[in-house]
């Protein structure tokens, strides 16, 4: 009986880790850096020109995704300059593998000149978001 209740102390334990270990980046805001390449063809995303765009890849079942467009909604009224796009991943799929969407939420970001510069997979704070769009808008 002890060895049995050790065993599964155990694999909690372990599965705790591995979940952790799996999901401790999720949300957080990377920087891409422009300069490794033209990168994907951006001309059917609607970016703004005059400022920075959010774009979003979503899908009707993802829960996550209602928590992103809350908080990039809120970031984007915020600071004003800011466009928001949202990209259905069941009505795009293509538009999704171009990028190298693999999981939803993923959230882009896109300078007035239409090079990514950041990107997010889960649901970003809006502190972060705030600070990778503010250089952005200057």
């Amino acid at each position: 009986m002890t060895t049995v209740i050790a065993a599964t102390v155990a694999a909690v334990v372990v599965a705790t880790l591995a979940g952790w270990l799996l999901t401790r980046r999720s949300g957080s805001i990377r920087e891409i850096h422009p300069d490794r390449g033209a990168g994907p063809d951006t001309a059917d995303l609607g970016l703004s020109r005059s400022g920075p765009t959010v774009v979003h890849f979503s899908a009707p079942w993802c829960g996550p995704c209602d928590r992103v467009r809350r908080v990039v909604g809120q970031v984007c009224e915020d600071l004003g300059d800011v466009a928001h796009v949202e990209i259905d991943l069941d009505a795009n799929p293509g538009t999704a593998r171009r990028f190298s969407v693999l999981s939803l939420p993923t959230t882009l970001i896109f300078d007035a000149d239409g090079r990514q510069r950041y990107r997010a997979s889960g649901v970003p704070k809006a502190a972060d978001l705030r600070s990778a769009l503010q250089p952005l808008l200057a």
